[in-house]
């Protein structure tokens, strides 16, 4: 397990506010050398930490309606019923979940009518689906490319975590 720094955090709240930052502005706005900033960046995409991409938002190109959509699935087809759905054009999220739904579905379309259309006439006539649960998404607040890093998964000073002794006498100290 990568265990982020302070310095590692910065890198990647400055770079979830602006992908395209250059690496000399990041060192300027961290108070850390340009070096140090390429290095850790180029470490935190090689480990599969981070990637940087473009997002695209739906609703500049039309999708205004959001979904999601829960599926019920026969057991012995859930991975390879949630491999056919990720290959549609509309899905933005496909998970296979724990619970009372096999797999979970993100859409964008265009209106109601074609998500009902896509529901009723692609997803429900795949083999092995059961059941299908629909929510319209009228406003997300936070999508995954909006999380940051907490605090609690950085590395302290020691690399150890403060035991439960140690905790007291910094609060007490406080």
């Amino acid at each position: 397990m990568y265990i982020f720094d302070k310095i590692d955090k910065l890198i990647v709240d400055v770079l979830l506010e602006d992908g395209r930052k250059p690496s000399s502005e990041i060192a300027r706005l961290i108070s850390v050398s340009e070096r140090s900033v390429r290095y850790r960046m180029d470490r935190l995409i090689e480990k599969g930490i981070i990637n940087i991409s473009a997002v695209v938002n739906p609703k500049t190109l039309g999708f205004s309606v959001v979904a999601d959509i829960f599926i019920e699935v026969e057991p012995r087809s859930i991975f390879e019923t949630a491999k056919k759905i990720a290959g549609f054009e509309q899905v933005t999220y496909v998970a296979c979940s724990i619970g009372d739904r096999d797999i979970s579905v993100q859409i964008v379309s265009h209106d109601t009518d074609e998500l009902y259309n896509f529901v009723t006439e692609v997803i429900s006539k795949i083999p092995g689906v059961r059941k299908t649960t629909t929510s319209i998404v009228p406003l997300i607040i936070k999508d995954v490319y909006k999380w940051h890093i907490p605090t609690t998964s950085m590395e302290n000073p020691t690399n150890k975590k403060p035991s439960r002794k140690n905790k007291e006498n910094v609060n007490n100290h406080a």
